[in-house]
């Protein structure tokens, strides 16, 4: 059976949705030393801005994706689009960390939280044999994001302030993300008679498997480990002496690692399976740290950046196609966002803990020493879903 043409539509309409609100979102890395010096602020007061930001897009992401149930995704996902560029606008006006908070934080991470469910779930119904190839290909967006979107920051903010720096990217959301939104639509397999859901589990009948219980608990546990280094990283580079440009770009290193996770990952878990390819990469992403741990020059710092990225992207294109094995098409969107609220509380607080951490003792090996261990039991979490399959869909 072959996929309908329109569904590559999506997948490609979804790659650049997602390519622009996680460059907005990890492009925070650029700002970071702009926003400490603009308001002497600590790091773990600077980290819970990007902290604050994904605890709103991963607890209301659910809501996005119950919105798209029902108003379908080109319409959501649009507002969210608007409510991004407004907050990057806000932010550039700010004047304390009270109001970067409110802009960039919780306006930020509403538009973030508007697009990223409802557009990963469009993929997901459009596909039946090459399911995971299009889950890697759509979610590889997010990678080009983390690749691009940061380095351009980086090299705006060496000729322009940091705040006509953040209304350029507000301009950008507005025109690339727009028209990337205005081009998802539902799957024709995702309703019957044009509104009614078709098979698949509903949401509280997902949430009432032990499969779902299990996947949740792997991505709380994972997530301080997943988010932390998108905070700290380009600050723990600089404080080994590495130029501004070199350490921004080590975020940009992890979306190139992330990019191949997405496709090479995406393609293996189609041969051997998806939990067992999950548990294999939460495991990668922990190991990863302990090069982090050693690195002394620039090589190894790329090398971390790559091996975490590509752990990392593999993680975050499995998720919404085990919902879709373990759960059917029927509220897909609603399941991914509830699944995405375990990690709101790891994105919060893993940068900001570490950066208390940081000020407090002027080092993060007790951060990585922390990352291993949750990482490490994150792992464990994630084997019932490679032994036990009878929630399967």
């Amino acid at each position: 059976m072959h996929e309908p043409r329109y569904a590559w539509v999506v997948v490609w309409s979804t790659f650049f949705s997602l390519a622009v609100i996680f460059g907005v979102s990890y492009s925070f890395a650029a700002f970071f030393e702009s926003f400490a010096t603009e308001f002497s602020a600590q790091r773990a007061d600077v980290a819970l801005i990007f902290g604050l930001s994904g605890l709103v897009y991963f607890v209301l992401g659910a809501v996005g994706g119950m919105l798209s149930d029902r108003f379908g995704p080109r319409v959501v996902c649009s507002m969210g689009m608007c409510c991004i560029a407004l907050g990057l606008l806000g932010t550039s006006l700010a004047q304390s960390m009270t109001m970067v908070y409110l802009c960039y934080g919780a306006c930020v991470g509403l538009g973030i939280a508007l697009v990223y469910t409802p557009s990963i779930g469009c993929v997901q119904p459009w596909f039946t044999r090459r399911r995971g190839l299009a889950a890697g290909l759509a979610r590889a967006g997010i990678g080009a994001g983390t690749l691009v979107v940061p380095l351009l920051m980086g090299i705006t903010l060496d000729s322009w302030a940091w705040r006509e720096a953040m209304q350029l990217l507000a301009v950008g959301v507005l025109l690339v993300g727009l028209a990337a939104a205005g081009l998802l639509r539902r799957a024709p397999a995702a309703t019957a008679r044009g509104s009614a859901p078709v098979n698949g589990l509903s949401l509280r009948e997902a949430l009432r498997t032990r499969s779902f219980r299990w996947l949740y608990a792997s991505v709380v546990l994972g997530a301080p480990t997943m988010f932390i280094p998108f905070a700290h990283v380009s600050a723990a580079a600089r404080d080994m002496g590495m130029d501004d440009a070199r350490a921004v770009g080590l975020v940009g290193l992890i979306g190139v690692g992330s990019l191949v996770g997405r496709f090479a990952i995406g393609a293996l878990a189609d041969r051997i399976g998806r939990p067992l390819t999950l548990v294999l990469m939460q495991a990668s992403m922990g190991l990863s740290y302990v090069l982090w741990h050693s690195a002394q020059g620039y090589a190894a710092w790329v090398v971390f950046a790559l091996w975490f990225g590509l752990s990392y992207g593999g993680i975050v294109s499995l998720l919404p196609a085990l919902c879709m094995d373990l759960f059917g098409a029927r509220s897909v969107s609603s399941i991914i966002g509830t699944l995405y609220t375990g990690a709101a509380f790891g994105n919060l607080l893993g940068p900001v803990v570490a950066g208390a951490v940081f000020d407090r003792v002027q080092s993060y090996s007790w951060v990585i020493a922390g990352c291993l261990v949750m990482s490490t039991v994150a792992t464990l979490a994630s084997l019932p879903l490679h032994r036990h399959r009878q929630d399967r869909y």
